[in-house]
């Protein structure tokens, strides 16, 4: 598969097309962000550590029956995925109460909520990710009413399958964010699972082993990562 030019840079993440029209190539850099780029430093091995522990994430959810934009790894900061036609829409769901919740509501950090609270946000950096539900994304056209269930039932189903999965590790799953897009007539999970994009805390201590370590200065941020990968059995070089 040949890389050809980039897509789209984000944060940190890179997109290149390939000579498949139907195929991109995800390059996990080192670069780090919080802030919406006010903070931004480089961790060394944050990469590849990323794009493997995104990998195995994916397959587990695969063989789940949950299907995503994942092809196979490429290199150490490389994989090869589907190119998905992207809703702008980030679904979150929130198992623990932290983060902007705890700031919007008012409500103390660690509670564990029943049922867990599904959220809907706009993907849109300049905007700061607003807050947006149903009647927005059908009024704004962003995704069609069949499109929003899909997304809400595979969210969930992703939950179901990923809070056992850091369970059996000794590990809590506190929020995370995801992103689908369409592929041919398939809703399918793309961008990224890893510790960038959700929350994860040791069951006993509560540790925080996820990107609140480079937001809130605590240091040994791809340490935390790479706890957490071989915790999962995800093989780093």
């Amino acid at each position: 598969m040949k890389k050809k030019d980039v897509l789209c840079t984000g944060k940190a993440k890179s997109v290149y097309y390939t000579d498949d029209d139907k195929k991109l190539i995800l390059h996990f850099r080192n670069d780090t962000s919080a802030f919406d780029g006010e903070k931004i430093e480089k961790l060394a091995r944050k990469g590849e550590v990323n794009n493997k522990f995104n990998a195995f994430i994916m397959q587990k959810l695969e063989e789940a029956g949950i299907p995503t934009h994942f092809e196979e790894l490429i290199s150490d900061e490389e994989s090869l995925v589907k190119k998905l036609d992207m809703f702008p829409i980030e679904c979150v769901v929130r198992n623990i109460a932290a983060g902007s919740l705890c700031k919007r509501l008012g409500v103390e950090e660690g509670i564990e909520v029943s049922p867990p609270i599904f959220e809907f946000f706009l993907k849109d950096d300049a905007l700061h990710d607003p807050m947006i539900n149903e009647y927005h994304i059908q009024s704004f056209g962003w995704a069609k009413p069949e499109d929003v269930v899909a997304m809400q039932e595979l969210t969930f189903k992703v939950n179901t399958v990923l809070k056992k999965l850091f369970a059996d590790c000794g590990l809590l799953l506190v929020d995370y964010k995801l992103e689908f897009g369409r592929f041919g007539d398939q809703i399918v999970l793309g961008d990224e699972f890893t510790p960038d994009g959700c929350r994860l805390w040791d069951a006993e201590t509560r540790k925080k082993l996820d990107k609140d370590r480079f937001r809130q200065g605590l240091g040994g941020v791809v340490e935390a990562y790479e706890e957490v990968a071989s915790r999962l059995g995800v093989k780093l070089s």
